[in-house]
C-alpha cells in the first residue's frame, strides 16, 4: 500500500471518509473522546476501525441514538481497544496469535470462512496506510470484556 505521506491516522480517516463516507461515527468518537492528538501524534499505531454500519448496529444493541450519547469515559476505552501500538501491516495481524492494545486488553486475530478477523469482526478492508500507523477496516465494532 502506498504510505500517505504526511497524512497521520486522523487525517488518513478524514480523507478516507470524504471518498466513501466510512468513518462519521468514528472520527466523532476520536473527536469526543479527546484522542485526536493521540492518534495524530509521533507514536506509531494500528488502528482497527470500525464503519459507520458498525457504529450503527452498536447504537442498536446499546439502545442509543448517537455517539453523543455514549458516556466519554466508555467512548475512549472501547476506542482505545481498537488501537495497537506500533505499525502492523495484515500479515502481521493475522500471523500473531493474539494482539495487545492500547487499553492493555488483546485482541484475537484468525482467518476463517474466507476472511481475516480480529475477534468476531471481518477485516473488510487491509492496509490503509498513514503517516503514523496503519488502519484497518472492520464490520464491528469490538468491545472489551467488561
Amino acid at each position: 500500500a502506498a504510505r500517505q505521506s504526511g497524512s497521520t491516522i486522523v487525517g488518513t480517516a478524514i480523507a478516507v471518509n470524504a471518498a466513501n463516507g466510512e468513518f462519521d461515527y468514528l472520527i466523532q468518537a476520536v473527536v469526543r473522546a479527546g484522542l485526536v492528538d493521540t492518534l495524530n501524534g509521533n507514536r506509531q499505531f494500528t488502528v482497527f476501525a470500525p464503519t459507520d454500519a458498525a457504529f450503527e448496529a452498536l447504537f442498536d444493541a446499546l439502545g442509543v441514538d448517537g455517539i453523543a450519547d455514549i458516556p466519554v469515559d466508555t467512548l475512549r476505552a472501547v476506542l482505545l481497544y481498537h488501537v495497537a501500538p506500533g505499525e502492523r501491516f495484515s500479515g502481521d495481524v493475522v500471523s500473531s496469535s493474539r494482539i495487545r492494545t492500547v487499553s492493555k486488553s488483546f485482541l484475537f486475530p484468525s482467518v476463517h470462512d474466507g476472511g481475516a478477523y480480529v475477534n468476531d469482526a471481518r477485516i473488510v478492508a487491509a492496509d490503509v496506510d498513514a503517516s503514523n500507523g496503519v488502519i484497518h477496516v472492520i464490520d464491528t465494532v469490538l468491545l472489551p470484556a467488561a
